[in-house]
C-alpha cells in the first residue's frame, strides 16, 4: 500500500491494556480490514483513500454511544458513524481538495470476545469481520431488508476471503477452538 492509503485509517485504543492482553496486533488487523473493505466496497476510486477512524473500546463506552445515538441502551459489537451520505442508489461526485472524512467505527472488546467464543472463531478474525462490517456501513451499505443484507453479507464474505479469513457467516466447525486462544478471564 502506498503511504497515503496506509495513513488513511487511524486506530484509537481506549483502555489499551485489556486490548493488548487479548490481541496485541489489534490496530494492525483493523487497518488491514478497513483498507480491504474500502478497496472492495468503494463504488468510485477516490473513496478508497477516504479517512476512517476506528476506536477500540469496551462494552460500557459502546453502550453509552448506542443509547445516545440509536436509542438502544445496551452494548453491541460494532457501531458505525458515517460522515457522508453514500446511499447506494445515488451517483457520487468527486469531492473537492483536502481529506475526505468517511466516518468512525467503534468496536466493543467484551462483546467481541463473547461472540468469537460463542462462534468458535479466532478473536482476530472476528475483529477483522466487525471492522469490515462497520467500514461497509460507512460506504453506504446496510442490512435493513433481506436484499440489502444479502448484498452486504456477500461483500463481507468477499472481503474476508481477500484477507485469507473464513466466511464469517459459515457455521462453526464442530470441535473448533480458536476463539479462546487470547481472551483472558478479565474480558470473558
Amino acid at each position: 500500500m502506498d503511504a497515503d492509503i496506509s495513513d488513511s485509517v487511524s486506530v484509537l485504543t481506549m483502555g489499551a491494556a485489556p486490548w493488548q492482553a487479548v490481541l496485541d496486533d489489534a490496530p494492525a488487523l483493523c487497518r488491514q480490514a478497513a483498507h480491504a473493505a474500502l478497496a472492495k466496497g468503494a463504488r468510485v476510486p477516490w473513496l478508497t483513500a477516504a479517512e476512517v477512524g476506528i476506536t477500540l473500546g469496551d462494552d460500557e463506552a459502546i453502550q453509552r454511544l448506542n443509547a445516545r445515538h440509536r436509542d438502544q441502551d445496551h452494548a453491541t459489537n460494532v457501531l458505525a458513524f458515517p460522515l457522508l451520505d453514500l446511499d447506494q442508489g445515488r451517483p457520487l461526485q468527486a469531492p473537492g481538495p483536502g481529506p475526505l472524512l468517511l466516518g468512525d467505527v467503534i468496536v466493543a472488546l467484551q462483546t467481541l470476545c463473547a461472540e468469537a467464543r460463542a462462534a468458535s472463531r479466532p478473536i482476530g478474525d472476528h475483529l477483522s469481520h466487525l471492522v469490515v462490517h462497520g467500514t461497509l456501513h460507512l460506504l453506504g451499505f446496510d442490512h435493513g431488508d433481506e436484499d440489502e443484507a444479502r448484498v452486504m453479507e456477500d461483500l463481507e464474505r468477499e472481503v474476508m476471503a481477500d484477507l485469507g479469513l473464513t466466511d464469517p457467516y459459515a457455521e462453526p466447525v464442530a470441535g473448533s477452538e480458536g476463539s479462546d486462544q487470547h481472551a483472558p478471564e478479565a474480558v470473558r
